[in-house]
C-alpha cells in the first residue's frame, strides 16, 4: 500500500541564509495537515490554508551564533473570504535551543482580509542566545500556532517566515 505522511516536512533547502539573517519559505517549514489538500496547498511560493481546526506551522534555524539576538517574524497574505479568525489570536512562538522557554506574541487576522501583514506587528518577537548554549543547541526553535479555540478557520498563505540578527 502507498501511505503518504498527512504532514509536511521542512525542505532544510528552503531556507536561505543571507548574512546573519534566515529567509524560510514556506517548504522550509514543518506544516500539520500540509501534504492534505483538503486543509493546505504548500508550494515553493506559498502555503495557502485551505481549512484547519488546528493551526500549527514550525521551523527551525540551525547554528545560531551565541550571544545574540534574533527577531522572528511570519509574512501572509490574508485572502477576502478568510473565515475563523474573528476572537481568535494567532501565536507566533520562539526558543532558543532544545530546553529553551518559548516566548511568544499574539496577533490577530480578524479585520485583515484582502491585505499583506508581518506578525507581530505591534511588538517584535526577539529571541536572545546565551553565550553559553553549547554548538549543538544554538538552534531557533520557532512556529505559528492557533490550536486553542477549536474553531475551523482558512483563507490564508503564509508567505516566508524571516529570522532577522538585531544584536
Amino acid at each position: 500500500m502507498n501511505f503518504k505522511k498527512p504532514h509536511h516536512t521542512a525542505d532544510q533547502s528552503a531556507i536561505e541564509k543571507v548574512a546573519d539573517n534566515y529567509l524560510i519559505k514556506p517548504t522550509g517549514l514543518n506544516i500539520v495537515w500540509g501534504n492534505d489538500p483538503r486543509y493546505w496547498k504548500v508550494t515553493k511560493s506559498e502555503a495557502e490554508l485551505i481549512q484547519v481546526s488546528w493551526l500549527e506551522v514550525s521551523g527551525v534555524v540551525k547554528a545560531l551564533k551565541k550571544g545574540k539576538k534574533y527577531k522572528v517574524e511570519f509574512e501572509l497574505n490574508v485572502k477576502p473570504g478568510a473565515f475563523g479568525w474573528d476572537e481568535t489570536q494567532v501565536l507566533v512562538m520562539a526558543k532558543a535551543g532544545k530546553s529553551g522557554r518559548y516566548s511568544f506574541k499574539e496577533a490577530k487576522l480578524s479585520g485583515c482580509e484582502g491585505r499583506h501583514v508581518t506578525i507581530p506587528s505591534s511588538e517584535p518577537l526577539e529571541v536572545s542566545f546565551p553565550a553559553g548554549i553549547s554548538d549543538s543547541d544554538a538552534n531557533l526553535y520557532f512556529g505559528l500556532y492557533e490550536v486553542w479555540s477549536g474553531k475551523w478557520k482558512g483563507g490564508i498563505e503564509i508567505i516566508k517566515a524571516n529570522v532577522t540578527c538585531i544584536d
